[in-house]
């Protein structure tokens, strides 16, 4: 049997940057196990295997070379770039996941694609500061003085970790076992750390269970930290951010991030540049 891929860079301004991901556009035919194992192969953060798609809606599925995963971000935009391109879907369109419904567009001469993220759900800071340091390999002083690590969900839970100034962002290191323990007890797929500058936002993203270890850009953190910046008033938020990520990994990224004013809660818009740079077939 063979199964096409498409290769595609997204949150970048331009190919062989940003993150890379794999899109199966017909994987009707694969079981877990294979889309599991094609994962795997590939070695990217993530693989999108797409199992239905027509008119203006889509399901996907969504695999780390972890386990599978029931929303994220940089998947949902490089896949709905890729449908649209080939003319399988229009935009806007309805992206469907096991996380639920996600409208998605895509602007092909811009060469770019958003997604709608889920209200912002915000709970209970996590407290334990000295385990959340010593999971970032840096001291308790490393931490933002007066903001506080938060789990937040806008479709995938992530902790919003704030560090003190980029300098201690660039020092990070993940403790692995430690990170772990830090994601089961706040309930977040990872520890999504920044730093405010004159220049905006940088941030890294480390995981646990994933298989990924360092993602050069989380577009399901970034919503997240969108929200976060908001309910603190930081970095000019409500309004729009760039969040740089991937430079530790040599992957340079750009995400973008809109957060309206108003009322309830808050509903990011996570956008970024798409790129589709190679194609193939899995023997099955």
């Amino acid at each position: 049997m063979h199964i096409g891929f498409r290769l595609v860079d997204v949150f970048t301004p331009r190919p062989f940057a940003g993150n890379q991901l794999c899109v199966v556009p017909e994987a009707g035919e694969l079981d877990t196990e294979t889309m599991q194992a094609i994962t795997r192969e590939i070695g990217f953060s993530e693989t999108a295997f797409v199992m239905q798609a027509k008119g203006d809606r889509y399901a996907m599925r969504i695999f780390t070379p972890g386990k599978e995963m029931p929303f994220a971000g940089h998947p949902t935009l490089g896949t709905a770039f890729v449908l649209v391109t080939e003319g399988r879907v229009s935009s806007p369109a309805i992206q469907v996941v096991a996380a639920g419904e996600f409208p998605v567009s895509v602007d092909l001469v811009g060469a770019t694609a958003s997604m709608q993220q889920r209200p912002a759900v915000l709970d209970e800071p996590f407290e334990d500061r000295d385990l959340l340091a010593r999971a970032a390999g840096l001291g308790v002083d490393d931490l933002h003085p007066d903001l506080p690590a938060t789990p937040i969900d806008t479709g995938l839970r992530h902790l919003i970790v704030p560090l003190r100034d980029p300098n201690a962002l660039r020092r990070a290191v993940s403790a692995g076992p430690l990170v772990g323990e830090v994601c089961r007890a706040s309930g977040g797929d990872s520890m999504y750390l920044f730093a405010v500058d004159e220049d905006g936002v940088t941030a890294r993203m480390f995981d646990w269970d994933l298989g990924v270890g360092e993602d050069p850009a989380t577009g399901s953190a970034a919503g997240p930290l969108g929200a976060y910046l908001a309910e603190h008033a930081v970095a000019d938020m409500p309004g729009r951010v760039t969040i740089r990520q991937g430079e530790q990994v040599g992957r340079p990224s750009e995400l973008h991030v809109e957060v309206p004013e108003g009322p309830g809660p808050w509903r990011p818009v996570v956008s970024g540049g798409v790129h589709l740079v190679g194609r193939g077939e899995f023997d099955i």
